[in-house]
């Protein structure tokens, strides 16, 4: 049987989450780039949303991230999501909220002044506060070591958030303590650092360098 096949997108954070998932479980898989702003027409006739990721298994593609990471948490032990019910639920509530957060990330990220950065980042911060709240003693969102589907499901935005901090100083992890460690933890993660392309600070500063925010990435380029 062939490897399963991740379609991608390679600055995409969806799809870095299924590799996060996959590297954790030390699962074989073959990768195929694409350019969503050009996509090829066998990509639009497997993707009904025109969205990456996908995974092909077999004869059966899968979409939606969530989806996918759950697929390969059921088969392939062992699992990175709770076994209660409830607890599970909860966790599945923390994957959505963390795709809204990279939506407003995203949005940012394209602003085109500074009041619209400024208004997705404030409500990024009281969204923040929530994940403060709700985060467990231990590295990981659940407590432990253990990373988890929520972990997966958050670490793209920390990783971009970092490259973003880097450019221009950001004030929005300072008053939360557990988030700036759960942030430090996943980026020492094998399985994280290895969910990305090579290339992938230089792309994303390139991809994102024509909104209000993206001046703060020229001048960094500028000085190296």
């Amino acid at each position: 049987m062939s490897l399963p096949e991740l379609v991608s997108f390679p600055l995409c954070p969806f799809v870095q989450r299924a590799v996060i998932v996959l590297r954790e479980k030390q699962v074989p898989f073959t990768i195929r780039y694409i350019d969503l702003d050009n996509p090829p027409d066998w990509f639009l006739a497997l993707s009904p949303l025109g969205k990456v990721p996908l995974l092909s298994v077999g004869d059966t593609v899968l979409f939606e991230s969530a989806v996918i990471a759950e697929y390969l948490d059921e088969t392939h032990p062992p699992a990175l999501m709770p076994a209660d019910p409830l607890a599970r639920a909860q966790a599945r509530a923390w994957i959505e909220f963390a795709s809204n957060l990279l939506g407003r990330q995203y949005r940012m990220l394209v602003a085109k002044d500074q009041a619209g950065f400024d208004e997705e980042f404030a409500a990024a911060h009281r969204e923040l506060a929530f994940v403060e709240r709700a985060h467990a003693d231990g590295p990981m969102f659940l407590g432990g070591d253990t990373l988890s589907l929520v972990d997966a499901g958050f670490a793209p935005f920390f990783m971009r958030f970092e490259l973003m901090n880097r450019a221009r100083p950001l004030a929005l992890l300072d008053d939360y303590p557990k988030l700036r460690r759960w942030a430090a933890a996943l980026a020492d993660r094998d399985s994280v650092r290895r969910s990305v392309p090579e290339d992938f600070n230089d792309g994303f500063r390139r991809r994102f360098a024509g909104g209000w925010f993206g001046t703060a990435f020229a001048d960094t380029a500028a000085m190296h």
